[in-house]
């Protein structure tokens, strides 16, 4: 009776260990996109787009939790802009496709402010996840103006997630939309918020989902510094991990921690880490779902496994990388109709051009470009303008030879800016030039200008000709502008309170149609 008394107490003492242990070894699953920029529908070729993108999250969910892992969804923001099928309908079958794919959070991007605000009220009211950033503060109440972080608990894991978004919103947004809110440091914001949390809720993990860049070795040149500067400059164990977006790469470093320069959609990745705390971003528009798996053991977390998983991209002979991924049929039955209705709105060629007029942004933000002089043409002509400019940033795509639609016009113009003008005396005109003149290449800022001949000489603009005639300083010289630099986008000097200033109610992409309607078939020579 003594033996089989002790078997039992032994079975049990032995069970009880088991349980222990199962409890204090768990496993998290992070899966994590960014930078969607109104890619709710595939390509062209077939290349990803949200209905192959749920089909994929569902199966790596439902692996993970099939080994007793917990499961997180993530986004790095900028759900808005880049393609006018979203761009027309304020981007309303993504945040609602986000929603049906099931997304736990996502960091504000800035192009989140690319609209009027009541718009961002609209996507939150749209999405069944929580839309945070933490350093975006109202000027009045010096309060968050938005939801800083949320608690999300699965299957017994206690998850912080705290929202960032890159201090370069203030100069890179719409400042008329912004002009009441503040971007203040990023670890400013986080450490006291961190310290909060951790009090309040005793997190088992604690991620920052951010819009703000990664720049490896902190070297973030023009740009505002991004999530590895916030690692090196929170105390360490602040931050479990950190996924983020807005330089739209993939994160992948060599085993010295170098950038693998040789990453390509199928190799294995493994990403960074920087004062203890992991850096994961999954390139853009929805090519990836990040998928990185930790082990959390007696508060300690320790990546296991990390790889970007393609959502059905091809290789250059057109073959998909890996074995296409279905598009789930529920989600792509919601998407079609919107695809349908903005694809309506875009059918038809308006004109002709003999040349492709290049829009990359290693184009535009570094030399001038035949695209901005199209585009200055036809601005220029609207407002009467002897000459024009438009920073780099602001075109967004480029066009190719033959017929042009509606949809090309707004793939380089999704901003809905309109288009202004300004009568310069010379001296002024001077004074201004040696400004936006001055700002350097690889920046959304850099300078495109046209139907004017002018170089910066020892910090001062020096103006030779203007619409192909001398310069007179003693003249009045009107300039076209969009609305956007005109209110100091991109860190232009302002220009709507002065009296000689005018704005059109003509949007950009509008004027732009009417200028290639009108000049079809365009020659690229003679721009």
């Amino acid at each position: 009776m003594r033996i089989i008394i002790s078997l039992f107490l032994l079975s049990f003492l032995t069970a009880c260990q088991l349980i222990t242990t199962k409890t204090n070894t768990q496993y998290l699953t992070v899966l994590h996109t960014n930078d969607n920029h109104g890619r709710f529908w595939h390509n062209e070729n077939g290349e990803y787009g949200m209905a192959a993108r749920k089909t994929l999250i569902d199966k790596l969910r439902n692996d993970a939790e099939s080994k007793g892992h917990s499961v997180i969804l993530l986004s790095g923001g900028d759900i808005n802009t880049g393609v006018p099928e979203s761009d027309l309908q304020i981007a309303e079958p993504d945040f609602k496709g986000m929603s049906k794919i099931g997304y736990d959070a996502m960091a504000i991007g800035n192009h989140e402010f690319d609209n009027p605000l009541s718009v961002l009220d609209k996507q939150i009211a749209w999405s069944n996840f929580p839309i945070l950033s933490a350093n975006i503060i109202d000027k009045n109440t010096n309060q968050p103006a938005y939801q800083s972080y949320a608690i999300i608990e699965k299957d017994g894991l206690k998850i912080a997630v705290i929202g960032l978004t890159t201090v370069d919103t203030a100069k890179i947004a719409n400042p008329e939309y912004i002009g009441h809110l503040n971007f203040i440091t990023p670890a400013a914001a986080t450490q006291p918020l961190a310290y909060k949390i951790k009090d309040k809720y005793k997190p088992d993990v604690v991620v920052a989902v951010t819009h703000m860049g990664h720049y490896h070795d902190a070297k973030h040149g023009i740009n505002a510094p991004g999530d590895v500067t916030l690692a090196r400059n929170l105390k360490p164990n602040t931050l479990d991990m950190i996924i983020g977006g807005h330089s739209q790469e993939p994160i992948c470093v060599d085993k010295d921690g170098n950038p693998d320069a040789t990453f390509y959609p199928g190799k294995a990745c493994w990403p960074d880490q920087q004062n203890g705390t992991w850096i994961m971003q999954a390139h853009e528009w929805g090519k990836y779902v990040g998928k990185a798996v930790f082990k959390i053991e007696k508060g300690n977390k320790e990546l296991v496994s990390y790889e970007l998983v393609p959502v059905n991209l091809k290789d250059a002979k057109g073959n998909f990388i890996t074995t296409e991924i279905a598009k789930d049929q529920a989600l792509y039955e919601f998407l079609l109709p919107y695809q349908q209705k903005g694809a309506e709105k875009l059918s038809g060629a308006v004109g002709n051009i003999d040349a492709f007029l290049d829009g990359r942004r290693d184009i535009v933000r570094f030399e001038q470009s035949k695209l901005a002089d199209l585009i200055i043409n036809a601005q220029a002509e609207a407002v009467g303008a002897d000459f024009g400019i438009i920073s780099g940033g602001g075109i967004r795509a480029s066009i190719k030879a033959g017929d042009i639609n509606y949809k090309d016009i707004l793939k380089v113009h999704p901003f809905k800016n309109r288009v202004a003008y300004i009568d310069w005396q010379g001296p002024e005109l001077v004074e201004y030039l040696t400004t936006v003149g001055s700002f350097p290449p690889d920046a959304g800022a850099y300078l495109q200008y046209h139907k004017i001949d002018f170089e910066i000489n020892n910090a001062k603009a020096v103006i030779r000709s203007i619409n192909g005639k001398k310069f007179d300083i003693n003249a009045t010289y009107r300039m076209s502008i969009n609305t956007y630099n005109a209110a100091g986008g991109d860190g232009y000097p302002i220009l709507t309170e002065k009296k000689n200033f005018q704005i059109t109610d003509s949007t950009d992409a509008q004027v732009l149609r009417a200028y290639i309607e009108k000049h079809s078939p365009i020659k690229v020579e003679s721009l």
